[in-house]
């Protein structure tokens, strides 16, 4: 039985995540951590059904005395570095859903796991749909020169651009240095209206509205054609599968992982 914790436990996906930890047949749920709401019963907010695990709001002192196996994190983009390093001081793996993390983070917190022997699996996204748009997006991009990306938001999402939005360009990278080949020279007149520029000169657009859970579109041009691969969320039950596959991966296993794709 994997004895796994959540941090973030009473946010939106947080909720999600204790509901499906609570229904799997090989997991365990020992501690629920959030910022607010110290004592609620974590099963009633997230299912409305007490598990007897309380909300608690002390990272260190809470994961000391429940031993989880592993941890799961779905918390805010400006604490989720520390929150990680100290999940590997304590030996304690990790699944992190948050995003915010940048390049240097991550090899930093890869070192750190590399040293202290604790595996750790980061994703910006854990929906297979995702996952897969982030694969095709990859295969497609030997054979086109010119793209874009869109991903759109709800309105409280506090990093722009989007964890998979900077995930599928860095992939699309990979396989070609240049997605502007072209193009005029430009000139903004409105300061943004071009979205920022990612890995080899891909234009990343940023919406914030609400109505949106999680989309993202990526737009690839060439003479006489157009090809689009996009991805909706309808449902934030739609990553669970990814979290609890990611949690098995990390419990079996010590590597330091950055993206859903290196285990499906």
């Amino acid at each position: 039985m994997i004895k796994a914790g959540v941090v973030g436990a009473l946010g939106k996906m947080g909720k999600q995540v204790v509901k499906s930890v609570l229904e799997a047949d090989d997991m365990e749920l020992v501690c629920a951590i959030d910022v607010l709401g110290e004592g609620t019963d974590a099963g009633f907010a997230a299912a409305g059904k007490e598990c007897g695990v309380l909300i608690q709001t002390d990272i260190k002192n809470t994961i000391s005395t429940s031993k989880p196996d592993v941890i799961i994190d779905f918390t805010q983009p400006n604490g989720i570095f520390e929150h990680v390093k100290t999940y590997m001081e304590l030996n304690v793996k990790s699944v992190i859903g948050t995003t915010g993390l940048n390049e240097e983070n991550i090899n930093d917190l890869r070192n750190l796991s590399e040293k202290t022997k604790t595996g750790c699996l980061i994703a910006p996204n854990f929906s297979t749909g995702a996952v897969l748009l982030m694969m095709f997006a990859k295969q497609a991009a030997k054979y086109f020169n010119n793209a874009e990306i869109i991903e759109l938001h709800h309105n409280q999402k506090k990093d722009a651009p989007s964890g998979t939005a900077v995930k599928t360009a860095q992939l699309m990278a990979e396989v070609n240095s240049n997605f502007t080949a072209g193009n005029c020279a430009e000139t903004e007149l409105i300061k943004g209206s071009r979205g920022g520029t990612g890995s080899a000169n891909i234009h990343i657009h940023s919406v914030r509205m609400p109505g949106y859970i999680a989309s993202q579109e990526v737009i690839f041009g060439a003479d006489g054609q157009i090809f689009k691969i996009k991805h909706d969320t309808m449902d934030r039950s739609c990553y669970m599968a990814g979290v609890l596959l990611a949690v098995r991966h990390v419990y079996n296993n010590n590597d330091f992982i950055y993206g859903l794709d290196n285990i499906l």
